[in-house]
């Protein structure tokens, strides 16, 4: 198995690095002809509309919505579950998402770079919980139902956001797992392809 990691921005070498301490094959995805030798997709954090913007200009776009359509499996984190979701609730005009799971997602959710976090996250099927680094982090206001939640952030007043939610073999995380140095939810990842 070759798992693609989205190189146009954000920390796609800490996740090439944490797939590859897995024993996992890896390439870096930049072009349309390189998504050709993979089995699975990670989309990074990053800055969303400049990555489909990127996305778009590289005419990658079309390719990889191709791919996911036809049931290629992916992870995304921040910007990378933007991108996969179904709506982007506050994007620009001509900002684009690959509707590659059935959640909206609004960018900036908890604020800006100043209001960033980390927070430890209950995962289901995990025995300890996971170190959530929230910088600049989309929130996912509504989920299909049939996506699955699991993990939430409480924030308050009784209401808990979903943070790590999963349809069939697209993952996605508003928060950076590949910055905690745990490969827990990498290989959740991989085991559900």
């Amino acid at each position: 198995m070759t798992v693609g990691v989205l190189a146009l921005q954000g920390a796609f070498a800490l996740h090439q690095r944490i797939l590859e301490s897995l024993g996992v094959a890896t390439t870096q995805v930049r072009a349309p002809r390189e998504l050709a030798g993979i089995d699975a997709v990670v989309i990074p954090g990053g800055e969303s509309s400049t990555m489909s913007m990127l996305l778009e200009r590289g005419e990658l776009w079309e390719p990889l919505a191709e791919r996911l359509a036809d049931g290629m499996p992916a992870f995304g984190t921040c910007a990378g579950a933007i991108l996969l979701g179904r709506e982007i609730l506050d994007g620009r005009d001509d900002q684009r998402c690959l509707a590659a799971i059935d959640v909206a997602v609004r960018r900036n959710g908890y604020g800006r770079q100043v209001d960033s976090f980390e927070e430890p996250l209950a995962v289901a099927g995990l025995d300890r919980a996971v170190n959530g680094v929230f910088i600049r982090a989309p929130v996912i206001e509504a989920v299909g139902s049939g996506v699955e939640v699991l993990s939430s952030l409480d924030v308050g007043s009784g209401s808990a956001q979903p943070v790590l939610c999963r349809e069939r073999t697209i993952l996605v995380s508003t928060f950076h797992p590949e910055l905690s140095g745990d490969a827990r939810l990498h290989e959740m990842f991989l085991e559900s392809i």
